[in-house]
């Protein structure tokens, strides 16, 4: 799923460099992790907006990214059946150009959105850990709201420029009846060249600031002996968690990525099939697989921060137990975590 440019060069070629073949059952797989994806990650998400809406009413600072987290999974969840369709059809769009571009518009969208949030969070736990009576005078909610609407903004219009400059036409392949969806091949020479920053600046920057941040974080809770065994843990669970959504996620899909524009760079034939595109059309079902994987991050995000947040966690058996109790009463946020000891607000 690359935003291609094409051009007369490349129109009698691209259907030729990569065969994905119809009936396959590759796309039987990734129709099932998709479906998979949308309905854990419809579920979950759902049940964790309500809590986390609480938090946010308490100007919980945490509460706030993870609202925003929440918010761009559930805009990605919905075009999700979109890309189901996609498979069950064989790798056939039949929904039109337009609908095509939007789609990627949001799965692109979600997943650095996704990514420069997870960044904000180990930040500002980096922060509170590491300067905890600094940073009380900074962390505040409009502090958190900047961040999250900058983090937004920047994204969202980069992807705006990115589908005019393709004129909204470019990602989606009709030639001799491909209808294929971002898998336009052979790649361009800008699209190698915006997959590179893409990588750099989209993913290795963002994996620097995460590792620094919970190296900080862990070093500092290790000596800490003010903070409770169940505190550190919870605290290296996140840290691990997170790490783990990246390298779980995103760094599969990216890693392919950089190696696909590397090739593309050192190919001699590169508008004209022969080695790299028998590269593309060995990389094509792994690349296929790695993108599937990164949709699962909708998934594993609300789960991750219910484990780790005392709030979140605790919103949820609340309404857990009233939903179990009756059915008509509301899940109003209690005081429950107010008299907690300070060491449970680094989560």
């Amino acid at each position: 799923m690359n935003v291609t440019v094409t051009s007369p060069a490349t129109t009698t070629n691209s259907t030729m460099c990569v065969n994905i073949d119809d009936k396959s059952p590759i796309s039987d797989l990734l129709m099932s992790v998709y479906i998979l994806a949308f309905i854990f990650g419809l579920i979950f998400n759902v049940l964790t907006l309500g809590p986390i809406c609480q938090q946010v009413r308490r100007q919980n600072i945490l509460g706030i990214f993870l609202l925003n987290l929440s918010l761009s999974d559930m805009l990605f969840l919905f075009t999700m059946p979109l890309w189901i369709n996609y498979y069950r059809q064989d790798h056939h769009w039949k929904l039109g150009v337009l609908s095509c571009s939007v789609a990627g518009f949001f799965y692109y969208s979600n997943m650095y959105i996704s990514i420069f949030l997870l960044c904000c969070i180990s930040v500002d736990r980096c922060l509170v850990v590491t300067y905890p009576l600094r940073s009380k005078t900074h962390r505040t909610s409009r502090y958190a709201w900047a961040q999250c609407v900058t983090v937004y903004v920047v994204v969202v219009v980069l992807h705006i420029m990115v589908l005019f400059y393709d004129n909204l036409k470019d990602a989606h392949d009709d030639r001799k009846g491909n209808d294929r969806c971002y898998e336009t091949y052979p790649m361009q020479r800008p699209v190698a060249l915006f997959n590179l920053i893409r990588v750099g600046i989209g993913f290795l920057l963002p994996l620097l600031v995460l590792a620094v941040s919970y190296w900080r974080v862990l070093a500092t809770v290790g000596q800490s002996p003010g903070l409770s065994a169940q505190a550190k843990r919870k605290v290296r669970l996140l840290s691990f968690g997170v790490i783990g959504i990246f390298s779980i996620c995103f760094a599969p899909y990216h890693i392919l990525l950089l190696i696909r524009s590397l090739v593309f760079y050192h190919s001699d034939n590169t508008t004209s099939g022969g080695n790299y595109c028998a590269f593309e059309q060995n990389m094509h079902f792994s690349f296929s697989c790695t993108l599937a994987l990164s949709s699962l991050n909708c998934v594993v995000d609300p789960v991750l921060y219910v484990l780790v947040s005392n709030g979140v966690q605790e919103e949820v058996k609340l309404c857990w137990r009233r939903h179990r109790t009756t059915q008509t009463e509301d899940c109003a946020l209690t005081s429950y975590h107010r008299g907690k000891p300070n060491s449970n607000n680094l989560i």
